[in-house]
């Protein structure tokens, strides 16, 4: 099976063949049919989040089940499913409290299954995968847990990019920040993630959605998705430009890309009473310099929203729902497709904001 491998750190993936034990109880073998290539496969590639190589990334993406392991199964083969990159155990407070993104119910780390092993080899020596899933690659065998079965007739790249870009910005404005109708939105980083958030805004009925990024066709895509207002913040004053729009400051503010800088501008560009959220994962040492001062005087607040605060099991399907109801444009947001071979590529793209989102098609 061929998979594309990070074999070390800051080096291109490698298209290697892999081997690939059966499926346990309790767990699934996967064809895969669409993986996107997303921000968070990037940042373990340069280092910014430790892992253990070799490992294949990949976390966004959908397949057909195309066997089972032995014991009972929510699934059946043929079922098309979306990946959830993390895992819900049905035990642990989290998932007990209907956070389940939050699962802490396995003690082994995420690059391993669930009982510490792996399931793929190379040379006899074991390869990890990212989120326990690993998509980048033929198939994929991994716990039944991860996978959530959903309608047939959703095209396959669309149920790929529902499974992060598509949960995690939609997610954040409904689920995590609970954004209502009327108010006034910022969003900092147009890429995958910022232009669900902005179009999650529209769903909801923002009145006012200010989009900002340092790329020109990336404010044109945002202006697609439903942006009223478009700030470059390369050459325009963030913070007094959403001032002057909204006459002091937006109601809720969601930073899509996870730096120093940009968690200052949306807790800055908050007005009083405002709610700040980071969606965009950061490097493990960023730190920013907020002040408490401001934060309490203002009654700011300051949350966050990882992988949009939702309920794969329930959610994925409601967006695929949304989707072929024509509520959500998830089309657009699929610039262009590459095969695995092509994956490093697919990344030099993203790297450069030349797409929205590129996925990685199958055969």
């Amino acid at each position: 099976m061929k998979a594309a491998v990070l074999t070390e750190v800051n080096k291109p993936l490698q298209i290697l063949d892999v081997d690939v034990d059966p499926p346990k109880a309790g767990e699934a073998r996967v064809k895969m049919k669409a993986t996107g290539i997303c921000m968070s496969d990037w940042h373990i590639m340069t280092g910014d989040w430790p892992t253990r190589c070799p490992i294949v990334l990949g976390h966004e993406a959908a397949g057909i089940v195309t066997e089972l392991g032995p014991g009972p199964s929510h699934l059946s083969v043929g079922d098309h499913v979306i990946f959830s990159f993390t895992s819900h155990c049905g035990h642990c407070r989290y998932c007990n409290s209907g956070r389940s993104v939050l699962c802490n119910g396995y003690k082994a780390p995420g690059f391993m299954m669930n009982d510490g092993t792996t399931r793929m080899s190379f040379k006899a020596e074991p390869v990890y995968q990212m989120g326990r899933i690993g998509t980048f690659r033929e198939e994929v065998v991994c716990s039944t847990e991860n996978l959530i079965s959903i309608r047939k007739d959703v095209p396959w790249t669309v149920a790929a990019i529902i499974g992060c870009s598509v949960a995690t910005g939609i997610g954040a404005v409904t689920r995590g920040a609970k954004v209502p109708s009327g108010a006034s939105v910022l969003v900092v980083g147009c890429g995958g993630v910022g232009l669900n958030i902005v179009q999650g805004a529209r769903l909801v009925g923002a009145r006012t959605v200010v989009a900002v990024d340092l790329l020109d066709n990336k404010l044109e895509y945002a202006k697609a998705f439903g942006a009223t207002h478009t700030i470059n913040g390369k050459t325009e004053k963030v913070v007094e430009q959403v001032r002057a729009i909204t006459g002091g400051g937006v109601d809720y503010a969601f930073d899509a890309i996870g730096t120093e800088a940009t968690v200052l501008q949306i807790v800055d560009a908050v007005a009083a009473g405002g709610v700040a959220t980071m969606v965009g994962i950061p490097s493990m040492t960023t730190r920013a310099a907020i002040s408490p001062f401001s934060m309490v005087f203002q009654e700011k607040t300051l949350g966050a929203s990882f992988y949009g605060s939702v309920q794969p099991d329930i959610d994925f399907p409601i967006f695929a729902d949304l989707y072929m109801g024509k509520k959500i444009n998830l089309d657009a947001l699929i610039s262009r497709t590459f095969k695995l071979e092509e994956i490093n590529e697919g990344f030099e793209q993203l790297r450069t904001g030349g797409v929205a989102r590129g996925v990685i098609v199958f055969d």
